[in-house]
């Protein structure tokens, strides 16, 4: 049915003169199936992964490391490396507290317009500043906006990336800065063992972000959640590259 739709969808734009990209129409499942992008997992365990984008940022990062520090909760930050090579001493602090680095492209682009040769050399550069400050190399990569098709998950697995999006009921909102206590909701309600959730370091004023934080962390401990990286996520749910429900 939904290839039916989408056929129609692509019919209609191409008459009204509409440019089309259909390698973005390729369904959630079928970029799973290959194992180079993932939303979240499946497990019973009661593992949870808090993810960061845009930062470093000088005043939000450190605030939020305090408070992941406080309960002894991991996560991954994915960067930009424009803001990495802006805070060298965050980003080192991000690495030394434990936490996982990922790519969010070096310059933040648009990726809809984005060609392979720029969006390669946005990984490279972002890999090349992390690995020069943290001495560590980066396995993952989220999307600018979370915008995926065929060029941007084929080229950040050719160049040794998995893509990270998020559960899509767990998108904290924080961006359109609704208020901590919508951003806790947003996170809180409807939490599942395996979720990737996603929140901002960067990219603005956070100071709604950290508030939020400050109920989240503790309420995901109180409900017997252990909040980790993302590669430990997939790692310890058996992540294979096919996501068990798949199977």
């Amino acid at each position: 049915m939904k290839r039916y739709f989408f056929s129609f969808i692509i019919a209609i734009a191409l008459v009204c003169g509409f440019q089309v990209n259909t390698k973005a129409l390729k369904t959630r499942a079928e970029y799973e199936k290959t194992g180079n992008a993932v939303w979240d997992v499946k497990t019973n365990q009661k593992i949870i992964a808090l993810t960061f984008d845009d930062g470093p940022h000088s005043k939000y990062t450190p605030q939020i490391l305090k408070l992941l520090a406080k309960y002894n909760a991991k996560a991954t930050f994915f960067v930009t490396g424009e803001r990495v090579e802006l805070y060298p001493d965050i980003t080192r602090q991000i690495s030394k507290a434990g936490h996982e680095i990922g790519s969010h492209t070096f310059s933040h682009p648009r990726l809809s317009r984005i060609s392979e040769n720029n969006l390669r050399n946005e990984l490279r550069l972002t890999e090349d500043v992390v690995e020069r400050i943290t001495g560590k190399h980066i396995a993952l990569f989220r999307p600018v906006g979370g915008y995926y098709n065929d060029l941007v998950v084929n080229t950040a697995a050719k160049e040794g990336y998995r893509v990270i999006l998020w559960s899509w009921n767990h998108d904290s909102k924080d961006w359109q800065k609704p208020g901590f206590h919508r951003i806790v909701m947003n996170v809180i309600l409807d939490i599942k063992p395996g979720n990737i959730i996603l929140m901002h370091d960067g990219g603005g004023d956070r100071s709604q972000t950290v508030k939020a934080l400050k109920f989240i962390l503790p309420e995901l401990k109180r409900q017997g959640y252990e909040m980790i990286s993302v590669s430990d996520l997939l790692l310890r749910s058996g992540y294979d590259g096919i996501p068990v429900y798949l199977k």
